[in-house]
């Protein structure tokens, strides 16, 4: 929309109305897409007066948003792909940084096996590997892989796996924990 309507830095955005009209979307997600661009520095609301475009092109951010554009199913492997190489990346660091305390919260969360759901699980992991960085993108390609239709590489929830992956992590055994990742993930080759 930007490029159609030949925008450039400092112009003003269509209103959430013509935004909502024109997308097809309702007027809530206009309001939080908009909320979320202004929070990452590409959009700047002015009272009284609108929402005015940002010079973005220095925003790296927008670079790697922009990647997930590319919809190709290279594109959804490749997400898939990159979110399991930090998710194996942060079982390592867990192994090292994971206090028993954290590791015992986990076991109890894996028990209710009723609200248990992998993101929040590898959320908890990433949290104990301490790496902001990891993070911060882990969420960006877990949100991008989630929305996808069809999900590529889906995997099927069995709590005994996650049970192996934390035994491994608890015994410090990272041979055993990236095998237990791997069965876990249906990943032959990694």
């Amino acid at each position: 929309m930007i490029a159609a309507d030949g925008l450039k830095s400092g112009d003003k955005i269509p209103s959430e109305r013509e935004l909502s009209e024109r997308l097809n979307a309702g007027r809530s997600s206009v309001r939080e897409a908009l909320r979320s661009l202004e929070l990452l520095g590409l959009i700047e609301t002015r009272r009284g007066e609108g929402t005015f475009l940002r010079d973005f092109r220095g925003n790296q951010l927008v670079q790697l948003l922009s990647t997930f554009i590319l919809q190709d199913e290279k594109a959804k492997n490749d997400v898939f792909e990159t979110k399991v190489y930090i998710e194996m990346d942060c079982l390592k660091l867990a192994i090292q940084r994971m206090n028993q305390e954290k590791l015992l919260k986990l076991k109890q969360y894996l028990m209710k096996t009723e609200e248990f759901h992998d993101d929040e699980f590898f959320y908890r992991i990433i949290q104990a590997a301490n790496n902001h960085l990891f993070l911060r993108i882990w969420v960006i390609l877990k949100e991008f892989y989630n929305s996808l239709d069809p999900i590529p590489n889906r995997y099927d929830v069995n709590i005994q796996d996650y049970k192996y992956l934390l035994d491994a992590l608890a015994n410090k055994d990272e041979a055993a924990l990236l095998s237990a990742y791997k069965k876990l993930r249906n990943l032959s080759v990694l």
